[in-house]
C-alpha cells in the first residue's frame, strides 16, 4: 500500500491546459481484455489503426502495485495516440489511481470502464454495475478529472437492461462534472444483460447522443458494436446521417470503434480507411501471426517462458482468427452475428486456420514456435454468445 497517499495536488484548477484527444475520423482499437495485448495492437498499428487503448486494469491491484497490472499500462512508441483503461467501484480509490497515473504514465486519455458486462468484474461494483449507480458514476469521473491534466473517456452501454436504457439520462449527467476534460463518451450498444448477444442498437445511441444537454460543452459520443466490415460502418453511419441533419450539432463522432471485429479481421482499420474489402490468403494470414510471435518476443522475452507466454496468447487470439471466412469465398459479407460456416478453403493452410478446433489452432501455433509437450491443451479465457439463432448456414461459402 507504499503507493496510496493522501496529498496529490488538486488539478482542476488547470483545465484549461488539457488538450483533448480529437477521435474524429480516426479508427480506435477498443480495450480487450486479454487478446488486446501490446504485441496484438502493434499488428493493428501496422494495419493502419489511429489510436489504441491498453487492456483494462483493476484500480485496487494499481494502487497495490501488482506488477501484472501495472504491464497493463504499457505503452509502445508505434501508439502515438493511447490510453489507459481502468476499472474501480470506489471514488476515492479511482482519485488516487488518477493521481497516481497522473505521475507515474505517459498517456493520451485514461478511458474509465462503466462496460465490462463479466461476472466477476460486476460483482466487485465495476464495470457495468456502475450504470446501476449515477451518482457514484458521476462522483468518480468528478473526482478522477480534479487530478489529471490529460482527457478523460468514458466507456459505457445502453444501460443494464435493454428494456430499461439509462444512457440518454446518464450522458447530460455527466457533462456537468467532468471539468472539461472529457474527450469522448463511447457507448456499447448493448446492455449489460445482453452482454454481446442481439444486434448493437445503433437508433438508441442516436437518441442517447440528442440527450446531451446544450447548456454545456457537446461531448463526442462514438458508438460502438457489431462492426465486422467497411459495409457495417458505413450502415452505421448512415443509420445516424438519416435521423439528423447536422452530426456534430448532437455531438456525434465521426470515430470508428472497433472490438470483437479486429480479433477476427486484424485488417480492418485498413478496410474501413480504403472503403474496400480485402481477400486476404492464408499465407498472408500466417506471415501475420509470425510477426505477432516476434512482437511477443520483444515484449515478453525470447526464453522458454516467453516462448510460452506468447504461445497462451497467440492461441487466445486464434480462438477469435478462426471465424474469417475470406471474403472470396463468401455471397455477401460476414457478420460479426453470423456464425461461420463449415468450409473447406482454397488451400490445406486455409482449411486449418478455419478450424474451431482448439487442437488445430495448437498445431499452428507448433508452426511458429515449435512443438508442445503430449500433455498440453488450451481453452479459450473467452468463449462466444454473441451468435445470433439460425445463423449457422447464413453466409455461403461460394
Amino acid at each position: 500500500n507504499s503507493y496510496i497517499r493522501n496529498d496529490y495536488p488538486d488539478l482542476s484548477a488547470y483545465d484549461s491546459f488539457v488538450k483533448l484527444v480529437d477521435f474524429s475520423n480516426k479508427v480506435y482499437v477498443a480495450p480487450l481484455t486479454t487478446v488486446g495485448n501490446l504485441p496484438f495492437r502493434r499488428i493493428l498499428k501496422d494495419f493502419g489503426a489511429d489510436i489504441t487503448c491498453g487492456e483494462m486494469a483493476m484500480a485496487s491491484n494499481i494502487l497495490e502495485g501488482q506488477s501484472s497490472e501495472w504491464a497493463l499500462l504499457r505503452r509502445h512508441s508505434s501508439e502515438d495516440i493511447f490510453g489507459i483503461q481502468i476499472a474501480g467501484s470506489h471514488p476515492d480509490i479511482l482519485q488516487k489511481t488518477a493521481a497516481l497515473l497522473e505521475n507515474e504514465t505517459i498517456s493520451n486519455f485514461v478511458d474509465l470502464n462503466c462496460g465490462c458486462p463479466i461476472d466477476i468484474v460486476c460483482n466487485r461494483g465495476c464495470g457495468s454495475a456502475l450504470l446501476n449507480k449515477h451518482n457514484k458514476l458521476c462522483d468518480i469521473v468528478k473526482m478522477m478529472s480534479k487530478h489529471l491534466t490529460r482527457s478523460i473517456t468514458v466507456k459505457i452501454r445502453t444501460g443494464w437492461d435493454d428494456k430499461n436504457p439509462t444512457a440518454h439520462k446518464l450522458i447530460p449527467q455527466l457533462q456537468k462534472v467532468s471539468h472539461g476534460k472529457l474527450a469522448a463518451i463511447m457507448i456499447h450498444g448493448r446492455s449489460r444483460l445482453q452482454r454481446y448477444s442481439k444486434l448493437a442498437n445503433w437508433e438508441y445511441i442516436l437518441q442517447a447522443a440528442n440527450s446531451q444537454d446544450r447548456n454545456y460543452p457537446l461531448v463526442p459520443i462514438i458508438g460502438n458494436g457489431d462492426i465486422l466490415s467497411w459495409h457495417d460502418w458505413e450502415s452505421h453511419q448512415n443509420i445516424l446521417q438519416t435521423n439528423i441533419q447536422d452530426n456534430e450539432s448532437i455531438g456525434l463522432c465521426s470515430c470508428a470503434m472497433i472490438g470483437r471485429g479486429a480479433l477476427v479481421k486484424p485488417w480492418l482499420p485498413t478496410e474501413i480507411k480504403d472503403r474496400r474489402d480485402f481477400d486476404i490468403s492464408a499465407n498472408e494470414r500466417l506471415d501475420m501471426l509470425k510477426k505477432f510471435c516476434n512482437y511477443g518476443f520483444e515484449h515478453w522475452g525470447s526464453d522458454q517462458q516467453g516462448i510460452n507466454t506468447t504461445r497462451r496468447f497467440l492461441l487466445e487470439w486464434l480462438s477469435f482468427l478462426h471465424r474469417y471466412v475470406p471474403v472470396g469465398l463468401t455471397e455477401q459479407p460476414q457478420k460479426m452475428s453470423q456464425r461461420p460456416p463449415h468450409y473447406f478453403g482454397r488451400c490445406d493452410m486455409e482449411t486449418l486456420m478455419a478450424s474451431a478446433n482448439s487442437k488445430d489452432w495448437i498445431r499452428i501455433s507448433e508452426l511458429l514456435l515449435g512443438p508442445v509437450d503430449d500433455n498440453f491443451e488450451f481453452a479459450p479465457k473467452h468463449k462466444s454468445s454473441s451468435y445470433a439463432p439460425g445463423t449457422e448456414d447464413s453466409i455461403s461459402n461460394g
